[in-house]
């Protein structure tokens, strides 16, 4: 048994600190991987900084759904930046560990990141539903009270649920292997590395899983199911391409990331293959994180041209800065 532990009631031990396998454990591959994600983070970090300081600062793009995608871009760098830093120091050490309590903290920030993504996303549905469907009404139905309201629900909820999940996967006893066959703590193979009963949390994460899937994946499809409906009844083709032109990237973003969730959370315990859940979970914590901001502003010219100007009126901030200081 390879676990550093203490003694516990009934003669067991208690898991101290886990071992994490990290996404491959050929000695061989992890220099090319080290650098094959320091890109990826790398990435994900200048595209997300970039969406969020656009945003903010440009006076065109203080509308809700950019409001939105403002913080869809903060849940995207939070979720890579829970999981990227200790994934890429693990590729350079010889014995990958993580504390018992490090385990824990990534477990519950996963999990709050995670979950406001689904639900961000599903409110960013909502926002391009009243956006084409109700253009007279749009300011009323999502006015900034509204957009305010509806991220601190968000992220209340994610917090609660993840508060609540974490807790019940450490509530557990671990006595056995410390060994996690993943490269950051997930509650499937923290599960099933557990000495104790583990059907009440499984059945309540499977449960929770599900009905946040259900619940966001309804509201996404509904908007999109009258989105569609009102784009066909529009008689100028160049109203339907503006239209469709508006909710493209965020359909995009949507398939990418519920596909990936529908397939790793909402299979039967059975049938799991913990091999096949870490290369899914490297394409939503890692891989997604990065292609949003790519999706928001390559196909969008709001963004485009916001970019334009922030790097026009840096380069004459700079060149003023150096006229006065000759």
């Amino acid at each position: 048994m390879n676990c550093t532990a203490l003694k516990a009631p009934g003669n067991l031990t208690q898991v101290t600190e886990f071992i994490l396998t990290g996404v491959s454990d050929l000695p061989e591959l992890q220099i090319p991987l080290f650098l094959v994600f320091l890109l990826i983070y790398g990435l994900t970090v200048i595209g997300n900084l970039g969406i969020i300081t656009l945003t903010t600062v440009d006076s065109q793009l203080q509308t809700p759904m950019y409001f939105f995608l403002r913080h869809l871009a903060v849940i995207n760098l939070g979720n890579s930046t829970v999981i990227a830093p200790k994934m890429l120091v693990n590729f350079l050490v010889s014995k990958k560990t993580t504390s018992y309590y490090e385990c824990a903290t990534q477990l519950g920030a996963f999990l709050v990141f995670i979950i406001a993504e689904v639900f961000m996303l599903a409110v960013m549905g909502y926002d391009r539903y009243v956006a084409i469907c109700n253009p007279l009404l749009y300011m009323v139905m999502v006015s900034q009270q509204t957009c305010k309201l509806l991220v601190s629900l968000t992220y209340l909820y994610s917090f609660s649920t993840a508060t609540v999940v974490s807790s019940l996967v450490f509530s557990e006893s671990y006595c056995a292997s410390n060994v996690i066959n993943h490269f950051y703590c997930d509650s499937v193979p923290l599960l099933a590395l557990s000495c104790s009963d583990t059907s009440i949390p499984e059945t309540i994460i499977f449960v929770s899983a599900s009905t946040n899937m259900f619940f966001s994946v309804t509201i996404v499809l509904v908007s999109y199911f009258n989105i569609v409906l009102s784009i066909l009844r529009m008689c100028s083709s160049e109203g339907r391409k503006k239209a469709f032109s508006t909710c493209a990237s965020h359909m995009m973003a949507v398939t990418v990331f519920f596909g990936t969730l529908l397939f790793m959370y909402l299979q039967p315990r059975t049938s799991h293959s913990l091999d096949t859940d870490k290369m899914a979970s490297v394409f939503y914590t890692l891989v997604i994180p990065m292609l949003n901001p790519m999706i928001y502003s390559l196909r969008n010219k709001d963004v485009k041209a916001a970019l334009r100007r922030f790097m026009t009126n840096s380069f004459w901030s700079l060149k003023t800065m150096k006229f006065m200081n000759l």
